[in-house]
């Protein structure tokens, strides 16, 4: 009996061996590889292990001496903004008084007109005055654009008064043609800028003119004049056809401290004009200046609409003078837009513009013809100040030298 159970336990235990010697030998199989994952990209970056920090990726980039931090030098560094720059406004610019500026012009006029005057001088100063000579002398007179009517009516005086007196010195000569020259121009025209009115309104003054003519740096110019003589102007910038004509006209108004009313490019002029007169009377101000957009006189509908200006400006007030520009360089031409211009507004005052700049100084006697109404103004350059009435007797004295 004995036997026989120790014989059952022998065999349990070398079973029991045998079996953990499967089971070791089945754990040493290599297990198979994992599957790829995609990383974790919420997942906090691992600790890094001693010496990382000494291996440089070689992707990245390399810094430079001002990104890395100078032993002691932990803190980040302070940025200080720079404050905006203040714009400042224009400084205000005191204009030359409209007498002290007309020594300097007529020096000016001078050098471009009296090329006319010497050689009606040089022709009257033959020895024989026959008909060849004064034709001649009507051809200068025609070419510095006096016009037909007033060539004939100087040359017939001048034969008369040179046959009568006899007059052959040279004294007596310029004598003789500065007196008709002067009468061509009618010396007793009322040349001043209306701008004070009757009423208890602003003086209101409307300039109308031919693209190309100076008409906006005009307006910016007479402002100037108004403003030396201690005039409050308010500009209006009824020109909103052509492009940056009331930024213009703005800088112009802020060099002497004068206010501009403006609208929308493209807006409607009218409006803009009415707008600056009931400005103009709200401030107090001593005159309003208008600057209408530059009509062709071709076109029918755009000098209808410059009528249009000129009937709302006066539901405030009437208008004080109405300018039209010209350039004295456009010789007969301007002839055709003053013209026109008088057919649509009452032009009561002329302003000649680059009048420096051509020989032609005779468009001032046949505008003059033409509308019956004065050259008030003169353009004599492009300076700022270079804007001056106009004095028949100067120009006349410009014309034959002094």
């Amino acid at each position: 009996m004995e036997t026989v159970i120790l014989a059952v336990v022998i065999a349990v235990v070398v079973i029991g061996a045998l079996g953990g010697l499967v089971i070791g030998s089945r754990r040493k199989k290599p297990l198979p590889p994992a599957p790829p994952t995609t990383p974790d990209i919420t997942a906090p970056p691992a600790e890094p292990h001693i010496g990382d920090e000494a291996e440089i990726p070689h992707d990245e980039e390399r810094r430079t001496i001002e990104e890395v931090d100078l032993p002691g030098g932990s803190a980040a560094p302070v940025v200080v903004e720079e404050p905006e720059p203040v714009v400042e406004a224009p400084a205000i610019e005191i204009p030359e008084p409209t007498a002290g500026r007309l020594v300097r012009l007529r020096a000016r006029l001078s050098r471009s007109q009296n090329a006319l005057g010497k050689g009606l001088l040089t022709l009257l100063s033959r020895e024989h005055l026959d008909e060849d000579t004064w034709e001649e002398i009507e051809d200068t007179l025609l070419t510095a654009d006096v016009g037909v009517q007033p060539t004939q009516e100087l040359v017939e005086r001048l034969r008369e008064r040179v046959k009568v007196l006899g007059t052959r010195t040279p004294d007596g000569l310029r004598t003789l043609l500065r007196e008709e020259l002067l009468q061509l121009l009618v010396p007793e025209f009322d040349r001043t800028v209306k701008t004070d009115s009757n009423l208890d309104t602003p003086g209101i003054v409307m300039v109308v003119g031919v693209n190309g003519t100076g008409k906006t740096t005009t307006t910016g110019k007479l402002a100037r004049v108004l403003v030396a003589d201690g005039k409050n102007v308010v500009l209006g910038a009824a020109d909103t056809f052509r492009a940056a004509a009331a930024d213009q006209l703005q800088t112009w108004g802020e060099r002497v401290g004068a206010r501009t009313v403006r609208g929308p490019e493209g807006g409607d002029p009218a409006s803009i004009a009415f707008d600056a007169v009931k400005e103009g009377i709200e401030e107090g101000a001593d005159v309003v200046l208008i600057d209408t957009a530059g009509r062709l006189h071709t076109k029918t509908g755009l000098m209808d609409e410059l009528g249009k200006v000129k009937r709302v400006v006066e539901k405030h007030a009437p208008l004080d003078e109405v300018l039209l520009v010209l350039d004295a360089t456009t010789g007969q031409n301007g002839l055709v837009q003053a013209r026109v211009f008088a057919e649509v507004v009452d032009i009561t005052g002329i302003v000649l513009t680059k009048l420096d700049g051509t020989a032609k100084g005779g468009i001032v006697i046949a505008v003059q013809r033409e509308l019956g109404v004065p050259v008030k103004l003169v353009g004599l350059g492009e300076g700022a100040d270079d804007l001056a009435p106009f004095e028949p007797e100067a120009f006349v004295d410009a014309l034959i030298g002094e």
